[in-house]
């Protein structure tokens, strides 16, 4: 449903309207009288005849007017009564301020769930509840109470009212941007984060999203619409929290390791999302990227008048990824005959006190930089627009017109221009012209490096291909006979994992390379399965009651002999019962020996935020130490699949390291693809690990298989 009427109301209810100026409902009249809000404003109190000069309704119902949205400031346990009576009156929508839903546990639930359907009877769009409000500056809506909020044209979507006020503030103290809406998202019982993000996208007032986000309900939703936003507005993000990795978390590496910050980090930013994990780089970032065009070949020049400052942002940027390109002959030439001898003019370029006696000249090498074709961006840092400060106040005017100058060139260009400078805090006039013609400016030579990184990432973005693929799920296109059976036989028998064996039949229904042994009875069958193997086997335990085998001594590698089988057969049953005495032991299996190979993970599970994910990464026992792993959202494309190989942090080691030969990424690409086949064809499954995964110059080997079902419901 729209949000148009919500959003962008023509009339607003306060229900719970109050003369207490401490109260909420006497603040938001207040505000919406003293900004001169465009709608009609109707105070909801039964006690109440008027308030601030206007007419007080016992209950939304008996407003005569129209009615689009309703400010709900009363305790929770009054919202479905009040909803019961905004759905008769045809309200739209409602802004819940109180706290004590979802929030507080199981009973704030349930109230929060009756709070939901009500509203769903009578199509009332909640905003919250546990909410600080919503603003629309372009109409003048307050719902929050804040004064002097800077308006302007970014949209500000946060869980934290604290973080509100945070950003505001900085936009009224360091900028001259501000904000077309604000929304505080709550506990995000009804509207989700993926429909405010339509909603700003459609709007033209609007040209970027900064969001701080703790949780989402639907964040595939999110990501899809992500997608589409960020191809014509940036979204900037900051992300807080892990996700809850749920009560079997320790029964996978990939449970324990998919909370980390990294999944959701990772699916943002192949959405085009500027993911961020510093608050004061918040609203910089997004200011810089809604002012100033993207940088599209990751390149950055760099003018200083000092070597310090410059030899800092070298660094910065460049543990950003971005390059620092030598300048070309003619740009360097140029710049040696404006500026000293003693200048540096490679890139970094450093005017080495030419700017002393005539700050101009940064315009001019500005000008000269930003020609050069391998040029994406200019940052600049130092004492720029404290000239007229530090050396003398006829200085100040020259800056001023400099400061002109670099605006019309910014514009004329179409590269951008970021600012650092020592004094951006004592306001000089020269800084404020530079920001009113969009050229952002920070007294944090870091906050600068970021905000120009960010630049160079969405412009990154913007060129690459569409995304990896969609993010619909065909449930159960491709299941297999014999995959269905396995999962059944174990759901009958109340299991939630499959064992062994299982799990690799049913990775072999799919086509992939396994080897499903089934257990043995005894240790004369363990020799007689051994006797059919070429070469040395493994011999594991098979019990559901023993997940991880090896923490219970229920493996033994590398057997070569009749006798060898036989002791580690009684040996590993033994030390089963040791181990779990209740432990129900289905029999022991006999595998082929692995050969040596480069071990990989690939694992998946169910991601609170996202659903279904996958992970691959550096395999074996050190997974969780080292956590070099990838993740995506599934299903998986091959594009996809080949990003999650690209971007693994040790891939010099599938490329061949110390003379060994470079590793089957062709059969890693397929395993991959081929799991995220097997998940999409039984939703029964919350988690696989595949691990160790041996790979060879050619082929792979699926050393362990680990499958967990869904709890049933």
């Amino acid at each position: 449903m729209s949000l148009e009427r919500v959003l962008n109301a023509g009339s607003v209810a306060i229900v719970g309207a109050s003369k207490n100026e401490t109260k909420r409902g006497y603040q938001a009249i207040r505000t919406l009288l003293s900004e001169n809000y465009a709608g009609k404003i109707f105070p909801v109190n039964p006690k109440e005849k008027s308030i601030l000069g206007l007419m007080c309704y016992p209950k939304v119902s008996e407003i005569p007017d129209p009615v689009d949205l309703a400010l709900i400031t009363t305790p929770a346990k009054t919202l479905p009564a009040i909803l019961e009576d905004c759905g008769a009156k045809g309200v739209k929508g409602a802004v819940i301020i109180a706290g004590g839903f979802q929030e507080l546990g199981k009973e704030g639930k349930k109230l929060q769930d009756t709070v939901v359907a009500t509203a769903k009877k009578y199509a009332i769009r909640l905003i919250g509840p546990n909410t600080s409000g919503m603003m629309n500056l372009k109409i003048n809506l307050n719902l929050v109470g804040m004064r002097d909020v800077p308006k302007g044209d970014i949209a500000l979507l946060t869980q934290s009212g604290n973080m509100a006020l945070t950003m505001i503030t900085e936009a009224k103290n360091n900028s001259k941007r501000g904000f077309s809406y604000y929304v505080g998202v709550g506990n995000e019982a009804d509207i989700h984060f993926h429909e405010y993000l339509a909603h700003f996208r459609a709007d033209p007032d609007t040209r970027a999203v900064l969001m701080y986000v703790e949780g989402m309900r639907d964040g595939r939703a999110f990501l899809a619409e992500a997608r589409r936003t960020t191809r014509e507005k940036p979204i900037v993000l900051l992300k807080s929290g892990r996700s809850d990795t749920g009560r079997r978390s320790a029964g996978s590496h990939t449970g324990a390791l998919a909370g980390m910050p990294e999944v959701a980090k990772g699916a943002y930013t192949r959405a085009g999302v500027i993911v961020l994990e510093h608050s004061d780089e918040l609203f910089p970032v997004t200011e810089t990227v809604s002012s100033l065009p993207p940088i599209t070949n990751n390149a950055v020049a760099i003018l200083a008048d000092g070597g310090g400052h410059a030899t800092i942002a070298s660094d910065l940027l460049t543990d950003m990824g971005i390059k620092i390109p030598i300048l070309h002959d003619q740009t360097q030439k140029k710049l040696r005959e404006i500026l000293p001898f003693a200048a540096s003019v490679p890139n970094p370029v450093d005017v080495a006190g030419g700017g002393d006696a005539d700050p101009s000249i940064f315009a001019e090498c500005a000008r000269i930089i930003l020609e050069d074709p391998a040029v994406g961006g200019l940052l600049m840092v130092g004492l720029f627009g404290g000239y007229g400060i530090r050396f003398a106040e006829s200085l100040a005017a020259i800056e001023e017109a400099a400061a002109r100058n670099m605006g019309q060139l910014v514009q004329a260009v179409k590269k951008p221009m970021v600012v650092h400078s020592l004094f951006n805090s004592a306001k000089p006039p020269a800084l404020d012209i530079l920001k009113s013609r969009g050229i952002t400016v920070y007294d944090s030579l870091d906050i600068a490096c970021k905000s120009i990184s960010a630049l160079a990432q969405y412009g990154a973005y913007l060129n690459s291909p569409p995304q990896e693929g969609g993010l619909v799920f065909q449930w159960g296109a491709k299941a297999t006979p014999e995959g269905k059976k396995i999962l059944e036989t174990a759901r009958a028998q109340g299991r939630w994992a499959l064992l062994e064996h299982e799990a690799m039949a049913l990775l072999g229904a799919h086509g992939l390379p396994v080897f499903p042994a089934p257990p043995s009875q005894s240790a004369e069958e363990a020799v007689a399965a051994a006797e059919k193997i070429d070469g040395p086997v493994v011999m594991k335990i098979v019990s559901p009651d023993i997940l991880h085998k090896s923490d219970a001594g229920g493996v033994r590698l590398n057997l070569s002999t009749a006798g060898e089988i036989r002791q580690a057969f009684e040996e590993i049953r033994a030390n089963a019962k040791k181990f779990n005495p209740k432990a129900e032991i289905r029999g022991i299996s006999v595998a082929p020996m692995a050969e040596p190979g480069v071990e990989i993970i690939v694992g998946t599970k169910d991601d609170d935020q996202f659903g279904p994910i996958i992970m691959f990464g550096l395999g074996g026992v050190l997974v969780e130490i080292f956590k070099d792993v990838t993740f995506r959202v599934l299903p998986l494309t091959p594009l996809g699949a080949q990003g999650m190989i690209r971007e693994f942090k040790a891939r010099a080691i599938l490329d061949g390291v110390r003379g060994n030969p470079p590793v089957d990424k062709e059969a890693i690409k397929a395993l991959l693809l081929k799991v995220s086949e097997v998940i999409e064809s039984y939703p029964e499954i919350a988690e696989m690990d595949l691990n160790p995964v041996m790979v060879y110059e050619k082929g792979l080997h699926i050393v362990d298989a680990r499958i967990l079902l869904q709890e049933a419901s």
